[in-house]
Parts: C-alpha cells; sequence; structure tokens
C-alpha cells in the first residue's frame, strides 16, 4: 500500500509533510500543464506527497481562469511531463480532481451556460478569477467577479458527472500520477450536495443525510473502480464555510461521511481545516472520533506550524500534515523544517497567474 499506517508512524516530521493543493491559475492554451509547472512541481519532490492544485474533470467543472484540467489527450500529455518531472526528482504526486459545481461563471461554461449544482442557490459575495479580456495567463491580470446563478442537476444528469470523475482518474493514472485526491471540500460540487444549507433536493440526493452523502459515495465508487481504492484519497472541510457551503451538524455529517468511506476503504481522507482569522477550532473529541470510525490514512492541513503538526501526529490525530503557504515559498521547505532554517515569505500577488516571478524564483536553503 503507499500508506503504510506502521512505516508511517516511525517517520519523523519531515518525512510526513504533503504539500497539499494550491491554485496558481498558471495552465497553458487548452488548460494544460506546462514545462514551467513541471518546474515548480519537481522543485517541491522532497515533500512526503504532492497533491497537485484542483484539476477540472471537464470544462463544466471548471470555475477560475487559467487552471489545468485533465480531459483532454493534451491535457493528459502535459500532466505526464509534471509526474515524470517529480517521479525524477524522488517524488510522489496524486492528482486532486475537481468540479466546482456553482462556484463558476457562465464566460467558462461549454456554450455560456449556468453552471451546476446540487440547488439553484447563489451564494451571495462568492467570487470567481476570470479572464475577461483574454489576455492570457502569462500576464496574470483577471477579475474576480460574483459566480453565475447555477442550476440544480437533474436526477438524470448525474451518472454522466460520476463518469467525468471516474474518466479523469484513469487519465490521472495515464498522465503517470500515483493516485487521486477528489475535491470535497471548500464549497465545491461535492461539498454542495453533502452540506445542509447548499443542498435542498427533495429527492434521492437530498434531505436525509443518506441521501446528502449519495452523489459522494456514488463518486468514490466510481473512481474506486477505475483506478483501485488504494489510489484514491478525498479531501473534506468539515467546519469551513468557504463558499457559502453550510451544514447545520457538521460533526454528525462528516463522521458518518467518514463512515461511509471506510466501508469503501479508500487510501486517506484529507481534512481541510478552517485556517482563516477567528476560524472554528475543530474540536480534539471530533478528530479523536474521525480516528476511531475511519481506518485509513488522515491527512490535515490548515496553517498548521510544526509545533502544531507534531502535536497532531503525537496525539493521533493525523499520519501526515500538509503545508501549504510555505510550500509556495519554499521549494526545500521538509529540509528547512528539519534544520530549523528561516522561511521564505510568499509574495501573495503572485499566488494566480504570471510567469516564473513568485513561482519558481524563491531561493533555496544551501546545504
Amino acid at each position: 500500500m503507499l500508506f503504510d499506517k506502521y512505516a508511517l508512524n516511525a517517520l519523523a516530521l519531515t518525512n510526513r509533510i504533503v504539500m497539499p493543493p494550491m491554485t496558481r491559475s498558471r495552465a497553458g492554451t487548452g488548460d494544460v500543464a506546462t514545462d514551467m509547472m513541471a518546474d515548480y512541481y519537481a522543485q517541491r519532490a522532497s515533500a512526503g506527497l504532492i497533491i497537485s492544485e484542483g484539476t477540472q474533470i471537464s470544462q463544466q467543472g471548471q470555475g477560475y481562469a487559467w487552471t489545468p484540467g485533465i480531459y483532454s489527450d493534451a491535457q493528459i500529455a502535459g500532466w505526464k511531463k509534471v509526474t515524470d518531472a517529480v517521479h525524477h526528482a524522488g517524488g510522489k504526486i496524486f492528482a486532486q480532481l475537481w468540479h466546482v459545481g456553482r462556484v463558476s461563471h457562465t464566460v467558462l461554461q461549454p456554450g455560456n451556460a449556468a453552471p451546476v449544482s446540487s440547488s439553484a442557490i447563489q451564494a451571495d459575495g462568492v467570487k470567481v478569477f476570470v479572464d475577461v479580456e483574454g489576455r492570457g495567463p502569462e500576464n496574470g491580470v483577471g477579475d474576480m467577479v460574483q459566480h453565475s446563478m447555477p442550476r440544480a442537476l437533474a436526477v438524470d444528469e448525474i451518472p454522466a458527472i460520476v463518469n467525468d470523475y471516474a474518466q479523469a482518474a484513469r487519465n490521472a493514472i495515464a498522465a503517470g500520477f500515483d493516485g487521486i485526491e477528489l475535491h470535497g471540500a471548500n464549497g465545491y460540487l461535492i461539498n454542495q450536495f453533502i452540506d445542509s444549507q447548499s443542498n435542498l433536493r427533495d429527492d434521492e440526493y437530498g434531505g436525509s443525510l443518506q441521501n446528502r452523502l449519495r452523489f459522494m459515495k456514488e463518486v468514490v465508487e466510481a473512481v474506486s473502480a477505475a483506478i483501485g481504492k488504494e489510489r484514491v484519497g478525498i479531501r473534506l472541510a468539515p467546519l469551513t464555510t468557504l463558499m457559502g457551503s453550510r451544514d447545520d451538524t457538521p460533526e454528525a455529517t462528516y463522521l458518518a461521511a467518514a463512515s461511509v468511506l471506510n466501508a469503501i476503504g479508500i487510501a486517506y481522507i484529507h481534512i481541510a481545516e478552517a485556517d482563516w482569522d477567528d476560524a472554528p477550532v475543530m474540536p480534539a473529541a471530533f478528530k479523536e472520533a474521525l480516528r476511531i470510525i475511519f481506518h485509513g490514512t488522515l491527512i490535515y492541513s490548515g496553517k498548521y506550524t510544526p509545533e502544531r503538526a507534531e502535536e497532531a501526529l503525537a496525539k493521533g490525530w493525523a499520519d501526515l500534515i500538509g503545508f501549504g503557504r510555505p510550500f509556495i515559498a519554499n521549494p526545500d521547505l521538509p529540509y528547512r523544517l528539519q534544520h530549523n532554517l528561516p522561511l521564505n515569505e510568499p509574495i501573495r500577488e503572485k499566488f494566480f497567474g504570471g510567469g516564473a516571478e513568485g513561482y519558481l524564483d524563491y531561493p533555496l536553503q544551501k546545504a
């Protein structure tokens, strides 16, 4: 297995560091991963595991300008350059498969159609990044605009989206990824089905908790059948209110989700803890219950410091810890943490779009 629990327990923090998914909006024409992206990921191959930026499973699944896809032959070939570079540098990399659901704009959708969701609810104030003037990613110039009003998916449309996930998983393996992570967090499509305040359906995909978990379950089963459950993880965000997604009973909902995932037997759950200022703290009792219910690997991300990471590992809540923004500015982050070296500060205005500046040019620490 990729994640051996007994082996993980014997590793130091520096060997248990994950580079979590982070949108950088630098894909090329046709939403194809570029040579520059291959260099970016290879620079960070000392992570115990890299999880790629969100990668849309279809054009319908795209919510932001210049994000990469994994549904065309050219996109598969582009990602193959990335995975080859990471593997050559000794790393492992999973593809995060992404359908944003309602968090999109008509200018990004096929035929300028409305985005789709579990229900026809627009999240006020939720904005997406679009390239209105068509300048391209190298300019890094776009606009944040309110996401478009979505429409609710009809029941007979859902199997096609489930199939898109399964095909994207096959494409990821063809592109050389070691596995895939489903983006079930941060208010995107899977999350929109799970959370009670974004899912107002009265059919088999809404209402009861079991029904709200049905879409997640079907997607996880489909990708597991396509590539093997040992190559499948999922990212969940139990306490998030990002992108307008809220649940009335989040602890009960996500412990039930963990039970479903444990029964399927996937490799890991990746918990995205709320990481904004004054965010709710995830209770220790919830983390302990999650550990009891889910028997696979648990990854936690969200403004972790080395001290918080060591605590999570020591108490058994987590097997691996994701460090997000520090990896942007510190390609050699595991080495820096191991030797207690100072960290470069990321340049926030260079996070999305642009060229190598603020992407490939952060200095490495000399050994």
